[in-house]
């Protein structure tokens, strides 16, 4: 929620949901997921492995360029950029860093600044920038960056987002990229923000969704502090998103053949009230097979597309209860992700949001919606103070669930001067899940509390390492980016799946894995492109706590197809092809020696 904005209410919102007719297509069954509840109470075992410690080793590594950004941040496309992210772009089994470079008003008006910057990564964790070498030569405003291997040859493909259109980058191989945006048809324009890859129509090739956030004419721009829109708790700021005419989203199709075309209205998802649009991913809430899409939204309703497999789609946000919060409000929508945080077999859905507002949690309760539970699960009130970005569920221990990271920082540089405001610069926040349906802050425990405050945006999260823990690429503004490395100490065990499709798309977005090990089912998807304009590790992650095999581990590949594997050993990196089964196991490897 921004200066000035109207909370949207909703008479009776609550009442409403919970006397809705049931979907017209109900929610299929999860794949024989046991509930986390047993007769309506919670049972799970007491949390004791040791919190893991991160440690910020960006610049030992080697990440050392800088994000572009203006100091005063008198306009609002000042504020949003941008997004990181982790892929491996010459597949030799470690991830590489892609961030976007942002840019500013003066700058932009002389050409812009390179999109992004890219960097390999070497032996024992040591980065080169190679962006030059890797031919990503276009300049504008970047904004976000999302993966896939859209023409199915290998090779993961970088897309774009930014302020004044966007770019496709084909990769050739060996991380060498070649610039194919006019030629694929997915330049779009105006404001771009979020991106995120989906095979809707499960046809074998990946197509692209692109949020876009505000109309900006960059030579006609709100004057700074001008009207009641531009001011917050009393102190003059950039005017927006509130009082600014939105932008309509963009679907694009891909036609197999190299280029794409624009779908959005034809597919319904084009937006016509024109909200605000930043985070984006996709997710099968519904569990039929079929991918869904949402759209964080700020200021404005959140959209929630049901995929109804021809081809279009129907907003089910409103009536699933997940436009607005339980109050009714419209909130500051920023960063997305999906997760069966509660061994539920479904996912719930957590949004990173505005300052001096919950972050939300809307717990995926079936044919009956979502329900926001942001303050019973104790991850709404330690977010209050702060303005939330980059985050994803993600489980730091290896112990089988899930936990939660947001990266935060305000869009108001002048709050360093009104008392009883958050500051411009915020703490990074962890969240811990203690298996009942509640988290614990453990910023502090985990070393985050600890380091240096900053304005952050997107956030990526990968096995830097092959280690077997996740680990965490931060975008911080105006600066060069965090490498957080887990130093997990746990002992639990775990595994990494690397799907490879063959009648489903190459890199396998949308596929599903579910692992049986020991007590714990668990479930994820492939996703190309969530947080906040950001692209995590493409490779799934799941811990296995105590569990030394993996008595069944089921596939459900984007084309429908399953397969199942059985007793399969944990610690290892699994290459999983597409009516192959397994191809490669890897063992994890050590921290480099370096590193202690």
């Amino acid at each position: 929620m921004r200066a000035g904005q109207i909370a949207i209410l909703v008479i009776g919102f609550t009442g409403l949901l919970s006397a809705q007719a049931e979907p017209q297509r109900p929610m299929g069954p999860p794949t024989k997921l046991p509930s986390a509840r047993t007769e309506g109470k919670w049972s799970a075992p007491k949390v004791t492995d040791p919190v893991p410690v991160f440690r910020d080793i960006a610049a030992q590594a080697g990440l050392t360029a800088s994000h572009i950004s203006s100091a005063e941040k008198h306009y609002v496309v000042e504020s949003m950029s941008g997004g990181v992210g982790l892929f491996d772009c010459d597949n030799d089994g470690k991830l590489d860093i892609v961030m976007v470079n942002g840019s500013s008003v003066d700058r932009y008006k002389q050409g812009g600044d390179r999109l992004v910057t890219l960097w390999h990564q070497d032996a024992d964790l040591t980065f080169t920038d190679i962006t030059q070498k890797a031919g990503l030569a276009r300049k504008g405003w970047g904004m976000g960056v999302a993966v896939a291997d859209y023409d199915n040859d290998g090779n993961l493909d970088l897309f774009v987002t930014g302020y004044g259109g966007n770019a496709l980058y084909r990769n050739k191989g060996n991380c060498v990229f070649e610039d194919v945006t006019e030629k694929a048809g997915v330049h779009g324009g105006g404001f771009s923000t979020g991106a995120a890859w989906g095979d809707y129509d499960r046809d074998g090739n990946v197509d692209l969704f692109v949020s876009r956030y505000v109309r900006v004419d960059m030579n006609n721009l709100p004057e700074f502090g001008s009207t009641k829109f531009c001011h917050f708790k009393g102190a003059p700021v950039q005017c927006g998103p509130w009082g600014m005419e939105g932008e309509t989203d963009l679907l694009y199709h891909n036609r197999g053949d190299g280029t794409f075309e624009e779908v959005s209205k034809k597919a319904g998802v084009d937006d016509p009230d024109k909200y605000y649009g930043l985070g984006v991913t996709w997710g099968d809430y519904d569990n039929d097979g079929w991918p869904d899409l949402f759209v964080a939204d700020d200021a404005t309703p959140n959209h929630l597309y049901r995929n109804n497999h021809n081809g279009t789609f129907t907003d089910e946000a409103m009536v699933s209860g997940i436009a607005m919060n339980s109050e009714g409000q419209a909130l500051g929508s920023m960063g997305v992700t999906w997760g069966d945080y509660d061994h539920s077999g479904r996912l719930s859905m957590f949004i990173t949001e505005f300052a001096d507002q919950p972050n939300t949690l809307y717990g995926n309760q079936g044919a009956r919606g979502f329900e926001d539970v942001a303050m019973q699960s104790h991850l709404g009130q330690p977010s209050l103070p702060y303005l939330g970005w980059g985050t994803t569920f993600f489980d730091m221990e290896n112990d089988g669930w899930l936990d939660l990271f947001v990266a935060t920082g305000h869009v108001y540089p002048q709050m360093d001067t009104v008392k009883g405001s958050a500051a411009y610069a915020q703490p990074l926040l962890l969240h811990r899940n203690l298996r009942n349906g509640t988290f614990e802050d453990v910023s502090k425990a985990a070393g985050l509390a600890d380091m240096p405050l900053k304005s952050r945006r997107g956030a990526a999260f990968g096995d830097i390492v092959n280690d077997g823990n996740v680990d965490i690429v931060v975008l911080n503004v105006g600066e060069p980016p965090s490498l957080l490395l887990n130093t997990n100490s746990a002992g639990n065990h775990r595994v990494l799946f690397h799907l490879v499709g063959t009648k489903s798309n190459r890199a396998a977005i949308g596929a599903r894995v579910t692992v049986h090990a020991g007590s714990l089912t668990q479930f994820d998807e492939v996703r190309g492109g969530a947080s906040y304009l950001s692209q995590n590790d493409l490779r799934l992650h799941f811990g296995l706590g105590s569990a030394t095999k993996m008595e069944t581990v089921e596939v459900r590949w984007p084309s429908g197809k399953i397969e199942v594997l059985k007793d399969i050993p944990a610690d290892k990196i699994y290459t999983v092809v597409e009516g192959q089964g397994i191809q490669s196991a890897a063992s994890f490897s050590d921290l480099p020696a370096h590193l202690p």
